[in-house]
């Protein structure tokens, strides 16, 4: 069942928010239905009446949009694209022919039957025949992983490498940690051999923990903080290039309806992509609301471009009406 609420305000807006409030949603996951159009009346007193509008609830849209949902196969781990895979190739069994077979045996007339009955006999040997075991394919090989570069333990490179060395053995994930440092002093490292992405998890969950565990490790007794980085299979630049995509298009939405758009609860190295990736487009700015972990980022329209779209807008219509005129 929909939610409908009926609200009232000064102005249309106000109508609408306070519809918005009740039903404790946003512009995008609603329609809006004028039932009384508001008036001021005589010097804003006398006569004036309320706008009444209808907002209801959008079962199947939302506002807050699932990244992972929008962008499947650039954020899916391997794991999950395999499995997508396998159930598109699956074809329907088919049809038994069992039930075939035994109506028409029933409908044959006795003597048939007698003088079916040598080959029957026979049947049985050539069944067996067919009935051979399937041979099971032999898994796959792994690829050997080549060692990477040792680095010196009493280096914030080495440190980390060893930390991710043990911590992956034990998890019994044979991959390589490569290990670098960039001309800031921070640490980088990029796993490989992790075909099932075991270690990337869901919307690379585990790997954001692998990532949390190794900064401690590294900066456990440094009055400095060393920033660390991980990265496997090149998850890290997909997902980048995911919510460059997204953040464009919900800027894109926004300044199409001029309304705000939020997005989903995002980590805080996802939100900063996402700030920087709207960074140059002076058409919106952006802002992260709410406490962590749903903390989420707000995209909103700059009222200086809103403004010049709508003189934009007037002015067309005013040329419109001049040719008409002539």
């Amino acid at each position: 069942m929909k939610k409908t609420f009926e609200a009232t305000g000064k102005t249309r807006e106000e109508a609408i928010d306070a519809g918005l409030a009740e039903l404790n949603l946003t512009i995008g996951e609603v329609t809006v239905e004028d039932i009384e159009e508001g008036s001021k009346g005589l010097f804003g007193l006398f006569g004036s009446r309320p706008w009444r509008v209808r907002v209801t609830a959008i079962e199947e849209e939302k506002t807050v949009l699932d990244t992972h949902s929008l962008f499947a196969d650039s954020l899916d781990t391997p794991v999950e694209k395999k499995q997508r895979r396998q159930n598109a190739e699956k074809k329907p069994a088919a049809p038994k022919k069992e039930k075939a077979e035994k109506t028409e045996k029933a409908e044959k007339p006795a003597a048939e039957k007698k003088e079916e009955k040598p080959a029957a006999e026979k049947k049985p040997a050539a069944k067996k025949q067919q009935k051979k075991p399937t041979e099971k394919k032999a898994p796959a090989e792994k690829k050997p992983v080549a060692p990477a570069e040792q680095k010196d333990p009493a280096t914030a490179a080495g440190r980390a490498q060893s930390f991710l060395q043990e911590l992956t053995q034990l998890m019994g994930v044979e991959v390589s940690v490569d290990v670098n440092t960039d001309e800031e002093g921070n640490v980088r490292v990029n796993m490989q051999g992790d075909s099932q992405g075991i270690l990337i998890g869901r919307r690379g969950e585990t790997l954001d923990a692998l990532q949390y565990l190794t900064s401690l490790q590294v900066n456990k007794g440094r009055g400095e903080y060393i920033r660390v980085t991980l990265d496997t299979e090149g998850y890290r630049a997909r997902r980048e290039e995911a919510l460059i995509r997204l953040a464009n298009r919900m800027a894109n939405r926004a300044v199409k309806t001029g309304r705000r758009v939020s997005m989903e609860p995002m980590n805080p190295y996802e939100r900063r992509i996402l700030h920087s990736a709207l960074q140059g487009n002076p058409a919106v700015t952006t802002h992260s609301e709410g406490e962590e972990p749903n903390r989420h980022v707000v995209i909103t329209v700059n009222k200086a471009a809103r403004k010049a779209q709508e003189n934009k807008a007037v002015e067309t219509a005013e040329e419109v009406q001049t040719t008409e005129a002539e």
